[in-house]
Formats: C-alpha cells, sequence, structure tokens
C-alpha cells in the first residue's frame, strides 16, 4: 500500500462526521434500491439484468461497428463526431473549438468521462471557465475536490459543509437551510447559463441506430446545459454505446431503481444533433467526442472486458462495507468502490497502486447487485494474483517470498507443524476471555510483522490444538 493511500485512509476513519454522513447517504440509497427492484415492485428484475447483459455484451464485442453507425447517423443530422484517445486530445479540440468561434465560458453537466480526465483543470489552464452546473458537482469543484462518489459528488458534505464554502467562496451569508442554500446557487448558476457560450455533457447511453445522446438527470440542469448556449459537446466513453433505440427501455428500468431507487429519473432527454429549422430551441452547432482514454486496452482482455458494461448507477458502492468505511476520496482515482478498484488497474495500471485489489472483503455484495451482471469479486481475485505475480519479480519482496515458501515447507510437515503451533500457543500472550490479541509479544511487534499485525487482531490462542481434540475424540469413541 502506498503512503497516500494509507494516509487517505486513516484520515477518513478518523473523521467521525465524515463516516456519518457516507453511512446515512449510502445507507438511505442501499433501502431505496432494495425496495425498487424487489418483488413485488419489479417481477421481472432478473431477467431484466440478463437481457441488459447480453445487450452489452453483444455491443462491446461488435464495438468497430457500432461506432461507424453512431458516427454516420450523428452526421446525418448535422452534428460532428471527433474521436479523442485521451484527455490532452479532448482538450486541444476545445481549445481549438473555442478560439474558432471566439468563446472563453463554458458550462458543464455532470459527466465522470470528464472528470477521469481533469477536463476542468485542463481548460482552465489554457484560459477558459468551465463550471459545474449539477449541485454536487458545483460543490466539490468550489471546494477543489473530486466527486465522493459516482452518483451523489458531495456525498460527503453535510449542509454545514456547504453553508461554509458558500460564504467563502461565494460571499453569501452563511445559510444552512437546504432550499435556501440550492436557491443561492441556483441564483449563480442561472447568471452562468445566460453567459455561457459553449455547454459540455456527458452521456448515460448513446444510441447508435439514431445518433442519439441520451442524458439522465433529476435536477434539470443537463437541459439547461444543451438547450441554451449556442454549442453543444457531448464528451462521453466509446463504451456507452446500445444498439437500437428500443434497448434503452432496459437499461432505463435498471439505471434509476439501482442508483437511486426511483421507477425512472425525473428528466430523461434524447438529443440528436444541432437544432434544426423550425424548431424553437437547441444549440446551432452540436460535436460528439467519443473517448478511448485506455478502453481500447480493456477491450482486448477478453476476460475484463466486462466491467466496460458498467452503467454507473454506483450501487455496488452504497452495499461495499469497504467503500462505506474508507469513503470516495481515500481511492487513488476518480472511480472509486468496488468498480474503481477494477477499472483503475485496468485503465492505468496494476502498478498504479498495487494494494487496490485487496480493498475488498470479497463479500461479494457488489456482483450480486450490479443491474449488468459484472463479476467483479472474480475480477478482483484475478488482479491480485496479477499484483502478486508482479510483487515476484520486485526484490522488495524476497522476504515475504521466503515466510511464504518456510510456510508452505512446514506444512508439509505435520509432526514439526503442530510441535510449532504448541510453541506459538506457549508463547502468546494471555487475554481475556472473549477477547482478541491486538498486538504481538516481543520481538515479534518489530518490522514486517508489526506492520502485518498493525491492521489485524487475532483470536487468543486455544487451551488444546485441533490434533489434541481430534486425538482425545478418536479415543473416547474406542472406549
Amino acid at each position: 500500500m502506498s503512503v497516500e493511500f494509507d494516509r487517505k485512509i486513516h484520515k477518513t476513519l478518523a473523521d467521525a462526521n465524515l463516516l456519518l454522513a457516507s453511512y446515512v447517504a449510502t445507507g438511505r440509497l442501499l433501502s431505496q434500491r432494495r425496495e425498487a427492484v424487489s418483488p413485488r415492485a419489479l417481477p421481472e428484475y432478473e431477467e431484466l439484468r440478463d437481457q441488459a447483459s447480453r445487450l452489452k455484451k453483444h455491443t462491446i464485442e461488435n464495438l468497430d461497428y457500432y461506432l461507424e453507425q453512431l458516427e454516420r447517423n450523428v452526421a446525418a443530422r448535422g452534428g460532428k463526431v471527433i474521436f479523442a484517445k485521451d484527455g490532452a486530445e479532448v482538450a486541444d479540440f476545445m481549445v481549438r473549438l473555442a478560439n474558432e468561434k471566439g468563446v472563453r465560458r463554458i458550462v458543464k453537466s455532470k459527466s465522470m468521462a470528464t472528470e477521469e480526465i481533469d477536463f476542468n483543470e485542463r481548460l482552465n489552464e489554457r484560459g477558459l471557465e468551465t463550471v459545474e452546473t449539477d449541485l454536487g458537482e458545483f460543490l466539490v469543484q468550489l471546494a477543489h475536490q473530486r466527486p465522493y462518489h459516482i452518483v451523489g459528488p458531495s456525498m460527503h458534505m453535510t449542509r454545514y459543509d456547504v453553508a461554509d464554502l458558500f460564504t467563502r467562496n461565494l460571499g453569501v451569508e452563511h445559510e444552512t437551510v437546504p432550499e435556501k442554500q440550492t436557491m443561492i446557487a441556483r441564483r449563480v448558476l442561472r447568471e452562468k447559463f445566460l453567459k455561457a457560450d459553449i455547454g459540455v455533457s456527458g452521456a448515460n447511453f448513446l444510441v447508435a441506430d439514431s445518433g442519439a445522446v441520451v442524458l439522465v438527470t433529476n435536477e434539470g440542469n443537463a437541459r439547461l446545459t444543451t438547450a441554451l448556449p449556442r454549442i453543444h459537446v457531448a464528451i462521453a466513453g466509446i463504451e456507452k454505446l446500445v444498439p437500437r433505440a428500443q434497448d434503452l427501455a432496459v437499461f432505463l428500468k435498471l439505471l434509476a431503481r439501482s442508483s437511486t431507487g426511483q421507477e425512472l429519473t425525473v428528466y430523461t432527454s434524447f438529443l440528436a444533433g444541432p437544432r434544426r429549422e423550425g424548431e424553437l430551441d437547441g444549440p446551432e452547432e452540436f460535436y460528439l467526442v467519443l473517448l478511448d482514454n485506455g478502453r481500447s486496452t480493456v477491450l482486448e482482455d477478453r476476460d475484463k472486458r466486462q466491467t466496460l458494461y458498467c452503467i454507473r448507477c454506483g450501487a455496488c458502492l452504497n452495499y461495499c462495507p469497504v467503500y462505506r468505511k474508507i469513503g470516495g476520496h481515500s481511492f487513488p482515482w476518480v472511480y472509486s468502490g468496488p468498480i474503481g478498484t477494477v477499472i483503475t488497474p485496468l485503465f492505468l495500471g496494476i502498478g498504479h497502486e498495487p494494494a487496490l485489489p485487496f480493498a475488498s472483503s470479497l463479500c461479494g455484495a457488489c456482483g450480486e447487485v450490479c443491474p449488468v451482471r459484472i463479476e467483479l469479486p472474480r475480477i478482483l481475485l484475478e488482479q491480485r494474483a496479477e499484483v502478486n505475480q508482479a510483487r515476484s519479480r520486485d526484490t522488495q519482496h524476497r522476504l515475504e517470498r521466503l515466510a511464504f515458501r518456510a510456510w508452505a515447507w512446514l506444512m508439509r510437515h505435520p509432526r514439526l507443524y503442530e510441535m510449532m503451533g504448541l510453541m506459538a500457543a506457549a508463547a502468546a500472550p494471555r487475554t481475556e476471555p472473549g477477547t482478541w490479541i491486538r498486538r504481538l509479544p516481543a520481538p515479534f511487534n518489530a518490522g514486517p510483522a508489526k506492520a502485518w499485525s498493525s491492521g489485524r487482531d487475532l483470536p487468543p490462542a486455544p487451551s488444546r490444538s485441533f490434533r489434541q481434540m481430534w486425538r482425545e475424540r478418536a479415543a473416547r469413541e474406542v472406549r
């Protein structure tokens, strides 16, 4: 585990208010989801999951075909498609477009794809003002933070945190009533909407057979972002495709229920190109930026490409005991929780944070609730094996390898194993009945052993070993 990863985890664990805010928010979301997908509310839920998984598998395995189809249909409706390898290419395109059109102000709706490429920071460095319009994203932008949760970016903030943030950054009175805080944000953002020349959105889905961009939101900010400015730029990962409009029925039934427990979100928008003749609103120009940023590399791995099925519902985060304990900001990249744990090594390399695949209890809850049936626990196990293989090539882990070899040798010699067990039990510290050993005795509480035991409690040594009890049982049966 890197020093930074360890520091962030311990910082979160030491913040009782943060833990409470996270537990309350995720607990509410998982309770709402549980009710929304119950057999009473949605009897066909498991069948829908099967359909969604099959649709995603088909699309990902035929991605080249559907990308070409999407490009043709976007162009047919007056839009332009730009393929971008990474964040630098996206930023270069946006700067060229802004300079060509004389633009300096950009409003943006919620988009995890732009978060992963540091979109705001890249454009701000090059003289463009970008403003988040989703309330949660607006808050974390003011706080100079990353989203805490895929669905609830500011889940970690209390209303008192928001009051301090608004007073410090917007110069308003210290207001702690949530409804009034919302009105403050609305006043600020409405002015930004009216002055912006470019609106940037993400995409929940891209429909290949129509060229439509589908946005699923609850606030309506995405509609203002895409309709008021004269230019709309949608930025989406290449995996967001679905083949046909009728396929959306499956995903729309699953997405809102899995993320917030709603049957449908408040707004579901279908956007296809710029404003056409006779239409009253909409942008004059439309651009669709299709982002790779490592997705092609994931696509090459037939075993793990299923991670591209993810529809970013956040259900796995809400059910994960590790995420609920260490929080979204402890994770080393913008994606957190179980899905972040598996896709961060896939996108950035297994060496980016080798401890990440081990930040899981392997309880299996993430796989149980995933609406598209991504096998998250199995992929985590495979990534742990990859980390261990990488470590085996690292001279820094020679001591660990020697220890495991010694253990394997000892396990092959039963009598010696039993004798060592008796010696360990005799040397183990005495504890009160029912309590565990929290600290190893000297000389075992130093060096690697101290580091290993710092995050582990050991059960008290039993009065008799298993082998002793087995022999006693056998003796009684003979009598």
